[in-house]
């Protein structure tokens, strides 16, 4: 029976998914994880082979919602502990399709969970972020997990970001 339900699990994950008006590739080693949150459009797994995992969250907030792409890498780098100066923070711009990308990354001691409620630090973290500009409205996509796995995943994520078709 547990075979049975590993298997249709695994039938349920979809190859491409839509966030707003984009439809995104996901990389066939990263798993499908049901949403828990409606703020979160879809929710995906990167595991490595020490048994480690990272999360790739997309936010889809509407158009005029969710803030700027400044103030949410602004927010992003304000989730390390340590400050913006000491977690090698960076941006790099991009296209996904015709739309324009931001990436955004950052190391060290990230805290884990909701701004202003409480968070778990968890040192050794990486964070990898893109911000696609549409006029449907922004689309968020964050990957957090242990430094060597994001490090060892930033091409099959940026393959990911930039698979985004309408």
């Amino acid at each position: 029976l547990g075979l049975l339900a590993g298997s249709a699990e695994a039938a349920e994950a979809p190859a491409t998914f839509k966030v707003s008006e984009l439809a995104f590739t996901r990389p066939s080693a990263w798993e499908w994880v049901p949403s828990q949150s409606p703020m979160r459009k879809a929710v995906l797994k990167a595991p490595n082979s020490a048994g480690e995992a990272g999360e790739v969250i997309f936010f889809h907030f509407g158009a005029g919602n969710g803030g700027g792409t400044q103030a949410n890498v602004d927010r992003w780098f304000r989730q390390f502990k340590e400050p913006k100066e000491q977690i090698k923070a960076r941006t790099e711009e991009g296209k996904a399709g015709n739309n324009k990308l931001t990436y955004v990354f950052a190391e060290g001691t990230y805290l884990s969970g909701m701004p202003g409620g409480p968070q778990t630090p968890k040192p050794g973290f990486s964070l990898l972020g893109a911000i696609i500009e549409h006029p449907s409205g922004n689309i968020f996509i964050r990957y957090t997990g242990p430094k060597a796995l994001v490090e060892s995943t930033t091409q099959d994520f940026k393959k990911l970001v930039e698979s985004a078709k309408p």
